[in-house]
């Protein structure tokens, strides 16, 4: 009995992560069998589990209507903006706080954390105000500044965890083969934190792509308007009513990119989380 234990134990684990998987992924499962059927078949008093036919007009409608194309390239230029810029000064910051002693480190340290703890419907009122003042509504520019913003303080947070990760001794030991500071840290350590940009890179896509309430506020404009504003503006207005069909297919198109995008960069994400987790 004592050696049945152990397998009893791995199996009753496995069937509760198969349970906790099949609960996660149903919604997903559900949504993209939904978004091929009619309108009186997705209201039906009896829902089709799995679906025996389906139709496509549920996506013609979508493509008919020419502002999916114009969201799709605003999403995505605010989208990429966002994460190369957050990267970017959220790696110079992470390696100046973990690399370097100066006053007020602590200080900045703290600012991270409690900047995290403000809502972000507090900001609304301010940031408008301000991207009104320099001329920025409605525009990628100005979008991207405020997305950024939101970003930078967990990007900077987690990535600085990396950079204390990565052993001083190496560019040490690069800086006495010849190499300066700046060689050895380019050469030597910014390798090694590439699974770590990786990692805070996906957060950041996640949550600019998704974004929906500064959406809302900064693009007023329905020419400028971001997938997620465009996917409520549609189901209401443009189709007089709820729209099941077109809101399915919609939600299924806007997760393709986030998918694509995890694909390609997965092995270093999964890389980085475990890095994440062992120091030394």
């Amino acid at each position: 009995m004592a050696r049945r234990t152990p397998t009893a134990v791995r199996v009753g684990a496995d069937l509760v992560g198969l349970l906790v998987f099949l609960a996660c992924i149903f919604p997903v499962y559900w949504m993209v069998s939904r978004s091929f059927l009619p309108r009186n078949r997705i209201k039906g008093e009896d829902p089709e589990l799995v679906p025996t036919s389906g139709t496509l007009d549920n996506y013609r409608r979508i493509f008919d209507d020419g502002s999916f194309s114009d969201a799709l390239v605003t999403s995505l230029s605010v989208t990429l903006l966002t994460v190369v810029v957050a990267l970017l000064f959220a790696f110079l910051a992470a390696v100046a706080v973990s690399r370097f002693r100066f006053r007020g480190r602590r200080s900045f340290i703290l600012a991270l954390l409690v900047i995290q703890m403000i809502p972000a419907e507090a900001l609304f009122i301010s940031q408008y105000k301000m991207l009104d003042g320099m001329g920025l509504l409605n525009s990628v520019l100005g979008l991207t500044l405020v997305y950024v913003a939101g970003v930078l303080p967990f990007t900077v947070w987690t990535l600085r965890g990396f950079v204390d990760g990565v052993p001083r001794e190496l560019e040490e030991a690069a800086m006495m083969d010849g190499c300066s500071r700046t060689q050895a840290f380019f050469r030597v350590t910014l390798p090694l934190l590439a699974p770590g940009l990786v990692a805070t890179g996906v957060f950041g896509f996640i949550q600019a792509w998704n974004e929906f309430t500064l959406a809302v506020v900064v693009m007023t404009d329905p020419a400028k308007e971001t997938l997620p504003v465009w996917l409520v503006a549609f189901t209401d207005a443009r189709s007089r009513g709820v729209d099941w069909g077109a809101i399915m297919a919609s939600s299924t198109l806007i997760t393709i990119p986030v998918i694509v995008f995890f694909l390609l960069v997965q092995r270093r994400m999964v890389s980085g989380l475990t890095a994440g987790a062992v120091k030394g």
